[in-house]
């Protein structure tokens, strides 16, 4: 078991995607169908993302620091409590005060350590294990895809109870596989990455005390902050699309057949992008990948704003190959680039609260606006904000126009 490093942190991946699905892509579905409004829907979602936001960088920082919390153990006690909370939703059926907090610390909970599962990545890369990144996160975009393709029709033919039970086995399979992804010891190094490692600690490459809090952090990297903010702008949108695109559906005269159409098409179609993106970043730097990401974003709010009938929601999916697609892997990079060795975990962390305080945002409007003024005015307002998003990540990541805004950083 001590290969097969790529296939084992593909089956993470998978697995972990498959809950993605059921427990993300299905929330509103699944919240919808216990008897919750659209704006309650928006404030469980949003108070989950709120917890996340502080939560990601806390746990991240407390792995930085060393000692007993790995990151292996964070992804394993966190898959078992996504199954856990899902054997309680099935008893608790129809109460919505329990439904609402076991909800909200499961979705909570799953942000919180997909960050910590890509640095979990270059970890294991660091120790010698040979992980095709790119391929494995594409193949958990295929794992959320046939899941979402399934999972709409038995959905609308079984109930939501289906959501729970998909949870349940595909995270109690994912705490066998974690369990035994262990990484090799210090002796079990391959000497290519030992000598790289002694070069790096004798030069002091990307080493340095541990930046400590955010206002430590944000002085330390300015830029990064920056294009945090960006990130949040972006997914503003993103996540209003994807968190209430079951009302985006029935308004265009869809379904929940139609949802697991449209997550299956969006989702598949991330996975050559990411299985080929390690090519991709040898002859494109990582900075013009975020940018074109973030530009895709646009161009996928745009198209579904306009949209009359489901195709042009469908089209609209078909951009997540060059939005979603291009940012995670791009920005794991990014950041693992310009992060010291002791802020990496939380470098990934913070890209990671900063979708999820997209997602807050998102989620605390768009429910209004879905009850006050419908679909159309929510994707305008989720287009406009995508804008500034697609302006500050092109400050951000290029240093020349960063530096016309920022003193100091590292870059």
């Amino acid at each position: 078991m001590k290969k097969f490093w790529t296939l084992r942190y593909t089956m993470i991946n998978m697995l972990y995607f498959v809950a993605f699905c059921t427990v993300h892509a299905y929330a509103g579905v699944y919240l919808l169908d216990k008897g919750f409004t659209n704006t309650q829907v928006g404030l469980a979602l949003a108070t989950a993302n709120i917890l996340s936001v502080f939560a990601q960088p806390f746990v991240a920082g407390i792995i930085d620091k060393g000692g007993i919390l790995t990151n292996r153990l964070v992804v394993m006690f966190s898959s078992l409590f996504l199954c856990a909370g899902s054997l309680l939703l099935i008893f608790v059926d129809g109460i919505k005060v329990p439904i609402f907090v076991i909800f909200v610390l499961m979705y909570m909970i799953q942000f919180v350590y997909m960050p910590i599962m890509i640095a979990m990545n270059f970890e294991y890369a660091k120790a010698g294990c040979n992980i095709n990144f790119g391929l494995a996160r594409g193949m958990g975009s295929a794992g959320f895809a046939i899941t979402s393709f399934f999972l709409g029709k038995a959905v609308a033919d079984y109930g939501t109870k289906v959501i729970l039970f998909v949870t349940i086995v595909s995270m109690a399979l994912m705490s066998l596989v974690v369990f035994f992804f262990k990484k090799p010891t210090d002796g079990e190094k391959n000497s290519e990455t030992d000598d790289t490692d002694k070069i790096k600690e004798s030069s002091g490459e990307k080493t340095g005390k541990d930046s400590g809090n955010i206002f430590v952090f944000a002085k330390r990297y300015p830029f990064f902050i920056v294009f945090l903010l960006g990130t949040a702008c972006c997914f503003f949108a993103h996540n209003m699309i994807n968190d209430f695109m079951i009302q985006i559906i029935r308004n265009l005269g869809g379904n929940e057949t139609q949802l697991g159409y449209a997550t299956f098409l969006q989702a598949i179609l991330e996975l050559p992008v990411m299985a080929l993106i390690g090519i991709v970043l040898k002859k494109i730097s990582e900075r013009h990948l975020l940018v074109f990401s973030a530009v895709s974003f646009f161009v996928k709010t745009a198209i579904l704003l306009f949209a009359t009938a489901l195709i042009g929601m469908y089209i609209s999916q078909s951009f997540q190959m060059f939005a979603y697609a291009v940012f995670i892997p791009a920005s794991a990079y990014f950041a693992d680039n310009v992060m010291k060795e002791n802020d990496k975990v939380k470098g990934q962390a913070y890209i990671n609260s900063a979708i999820t305080l997209g997602g807050v945002f998102s989620n605390l409007v768009s429910g209004r606006l879905l009850d006050g003024f419908g679909v159309h005015t929510m994707l305008s307002v989720g287009l406009a904000v995508c804008l500034a998003g697609v302006i500050i990540v092109i400050i951000a990541v290029y240093p020349m126009m960063s530096k016309k805004f920022l003193k100091g950083g590292n870059q």
